[in-house]
């Protein structure tokens, strides 16, 4: 790793420059955000849209652009947090909807689609029984609800840091206002993220390290001993909103060993894992079978989809009553059809191909540009997944993103991007997803932006 430390002076110097150049060139979004305020807490229709002192508003998007209200056109590398992987508007998609439109939109009964992408769901992920909701929310919520029932215990196990939807139950550990609350790694504290979360929820959610079997293996045998075994483990089999965080070798295996041999529900949470960086997820990448699965975001082409997979042992649960698993759009026909669309036509071997033929060179080409400037980052990428590390050490869980992660490079980062035409995931994940649509051409503009951030921060 490089040594050089950056000059925070110029950091912050840099940002205001940058964060004046954006308000000049986005009036509009402005406009609209005074607007929306009125009726709309922080502008926005979700908190994670928002952002100080305004967000910038977009109206459509095609392929691996999308334009704002003020008509720039912009290089998508947030893609919805992974959503639009297939790209925006793809016309394989966009037909299948306009085909399901016209037969009508929503009944709340069954249709075929659904069946047929339960069918490729079970091929692709080894897991043989599936549901649909809206969400990767749902889909997380109502997996530990049936891994409750399953198991006749309360407690749910996750790993500190990761992000499973905005239910209460996860909403716990997912990062510290103070860390020296975050406590010792075998006895991590459980937090609540933000407001309006019961006590209840949160003591019933025990946060354990990434990466750390060992540590993960003491909190939990002390549960057991306790007379207090957790109903499941939900976990990412890669940290997604922490930049990326791949599992070390062995990581995913030692914990579905230690899963097994306490009668634990493992639930693989893939709403960003699965899909966008494998079509079968985990099993397919890593060779790690979960007892259960949890998608969204990606599988439907932008539309709301969730799903959830599970043995046939676990998912009786629902097949015979004891859980209600519920909801009036579940297997919604357009999100049905569009998903199937996807996964059929889009999401193909050669899709894959692209994208990791991409992924490889902007995570070679940003690490040349990191080694050309003695600049401390470094790269990690899966398919169409990756981040730049703004940090000397390596990052293998919150903890070691907290001390390792340059905030103010993450936050640098986002504004030199959408100031030179492009656009990535905001906040502490400065991630970027790739789609199938992105060319050579959009990477190297991508690799532009950041040698513009390397050379001007190392000046």
């Amino acid at each position: 790793m490089a040594e050089c430390v950056p000059n925070r002076k110029l950091i912050a110097e840099l940002m205001e420059k940058e964060e004046k150049r954006l308000e000049q060139e986005t009036p509009k979004s402005y406009e609209l955000y005074q607007r929306a305020s009125k009726h709309m807490p922080m502008g926005v229709a979700s908190t994670y849209h928002a952002r100080d002192p305004y967000p910038v508003y977009f109206t459509h998007g095609r392929g691996p652009h999308i334009w704002s209200v003020e008509g720039r056109e912009i290089v998508d590398f947030h893609n919805g947090y992974g959503c639009m992987v297939q790209g925006h508007a793809h016309p394989l998609i966009v037909e299948a909807i306009q085909k399901r439109a016209p037969l009508g939109t929503q009944f709340g009964l069954p249709t075929e689609d659904a069946i047929i992408m339960a069918e490729h769901l079970a091929g692709a992920f080894k897991l043989p029984q599936w549901r649909f909701v809206n969400s990767g929310s749902e889909a997380t919520m109502d997996a530990i609800r049936v891994a409750r029932a399953f198991t006749g215990r309360e407690t749910i196990v996750k790993m500190f840091g990761s992000y499973h939807g905005h239910h209460d139950y996860v909403m716990v550990s997912i990062g510290a206002l103070d860390y020296g609350r975050i406590g010792p790694r075998d006895d991590y504290a459980s937090l609540p993220y933000g407001g309006g979360i019961p006590q209840s929820s949160i003591d019933l959610t025990v946060p354990v390290p990434f990466n750390d079997i060992e540590n993960m293996t003491r909190r939990i045998e002390r549960m057991v001993e306790e007379g207090n075994p957790p109903a499941c483990v939900i976990m990412e089999p890669a940290m997604m909103n922490l930049g990326v965080v791949l599992p070390e070798p062995g990581f995913l295996e030692d914990v579905r060993a230690l899963t097994k041999k306490h009668g634990i529900v493992l639930i693989f949470d893939e709403v960003k894992v699965g899909i966008c960086t494998a079509r079968g997820g985990a099993a397919e990448r890593w060779g790690v079978v979960p007892d259960m699965v949890t998608l969204g975001k990606a599988i439907a082409g932008g539309t709301p989809c969730g799903a959830i997979g599970g043995t046939e042992e676990i998912m009786a649960k629902v097949n015979d009553g004891t859980v209600f698993q519920v909801g009036t759009y579940s297997g919604n026909p357009l999100s049905m059809a569009a998903a199937r669309a996807s996964f059929e036509q889009v999401m193909t071997d050669e899709a894959y191909a692209h994208l990791n033929a991409l992924n490889d060179r902007i995570i070679a080409k940003c690490d040349a540009v990191c080694q050309k400037y003695d600049f401390p980052g470094y790269t990690v990428g899966i398919s169409s997944k990756g981040c730049v590390n703004f940090a000397l050490g390596k990052i293998t869980d919150y903890e070691s993103f907290i001390k390792e992660q340059d905030a103010d490079l993450v936050a640098l980062a986002w504004l030199y991007n959408i100031n030179r035409g492009l656009i990535i995931a905001p906040g502490r994940e400065e991630e970027w997803t790739l789609s199938v649509t992105h060319t050579d051409a959009d990477v190297d503009l991508f690799v532009g932006a950041f040698e513009d951030l390397v050379r001007d921060v190392t000046a």
